[in-house]
């Protein structure tokens, strides 16, 4: 057996490393995310419970399934099973003081796409700076939440929380944005109906044809997405972005991003906080889908 070709006789699955470098193709064209070489353990780690749910004795059986059939299901099993969702509310916290004060400049009614939306927390997030920078609970933004993977999607519909989750919150915070669970549902929260209504949550891959998205935002959140893609499909995506951004619009990064490397279109405006170079010149709505619904 050749080197790259030995087993781990601890492990429960025969896992070769031309199964690693399958299932790092197929996610690359399915979901356009970069799998290093390091992340063996961890595919081994997911992957394999699926192996485990659906009965399948090696990682090539299971491969061969998913190549073999157009199991749509399983498809989207196995990108969520590779996807990671680090999320927390107000993450990289310096960017809402930011979006608080660009939100009372614009044009109403206001519309925000959080494009990598995970379990919840950053629309949430976006939606309580919102209603604090207009002061009610009814701010005029319309958010349009998305993330490739569904069973997050799920968890940020329900938005219901462990405690935990917004213990670093304020207790002014805690108390204004969220009801505390009692009798079965005591020690968890969830997020009042009024912020709740500020979002509508719908499953998007950035790599699709054509986004349904029908009208330019004031506001992109694409924070910690871009470091799983490459170089090209980082400007593939970028470039998506720039007729969807009104002149003024501005595009919000992760704290690990440098979209300047990547694309021409951006100024840096702030630490990771970018506007269009030249807003009045950008060709509008040239890539929004025909079946637009958002």
């Amino acid at each position: 057996m050749a080197k790259n070709e030995q087993q781990d006789e601890s492990r429960e699955f025969n896992f070769t490393a031309q199964d690693f470098a399958k299932i790092r193709k197929l996610i690359y064209q399915h979901a356009g995310i970069s799998l290093s070489e390091a992340k063996s353990d961890m595919v081994y780690s997911r992957i394999g419970r699926r192996l485990r749910s659906l009965g399948y004795h090696s990682f090539k059986e299971y491969l061969d399934y998913l190549e073999s059939e157009n199991d749509a299901d399983e498809w989207e099993a196995f990108t969520n099973a590779l996807t990671t969702n680090l999320t927390s509310f107000f993450r990289e916290e310096h960017h809402f003081p930011i979006l608080a004060e660009h939100l009372v400049t614009l044009k109403k009614p206001i519309r925000i796409w959080c494009s990598a939306a995970s379990t919840g927390e950053e629309p949430y997030t976006i939606a309580m700076t919102a209603c604090e920078a207009f002061g009610t609970m009814s701010p005029p933004v319309e958010i349009i939440a998305t993330d490739i993977d569904t069973n997050v999607l799920a968890t940020a519909s329900r938005g219901v929380y462990p405690y935990e989750r917004v213990s670093k919150l304020s207790d002014a915070r805690r108390k204004h944005f969220f009801q505390k669970g009692s009798g079965a549902h005591e020690g968890s929260v969830r997020v009042r109906n009024e912020l709740k209504s500020l979002i509508t949550f719908h499953q998007l891959n950035l790599l699709e044809e054509s986004w349904p998205l029908k009208e330019s935002f004031d506001v992109i959140f694409c924070r910690n997405v871009m470091i799983y893609f490459d170089k090209p499909t980082q400007s593939k995506i970028l470039s998506r972005f720039v007729p969807l951004m009104k002149p003024h619009a501005l595009l919000f990064a992760g704290h690990s991003e440098n979209f300047l490397y990547v694309s021409d279109a951006f100024h840096l405006r702030g630490k990771t906080v970018y506007d269009l170079s030249d807003g009045k010149n950008v060709k509008r709505a040239g890539s929004l889908s025909k079946e637009s619904v958002l």
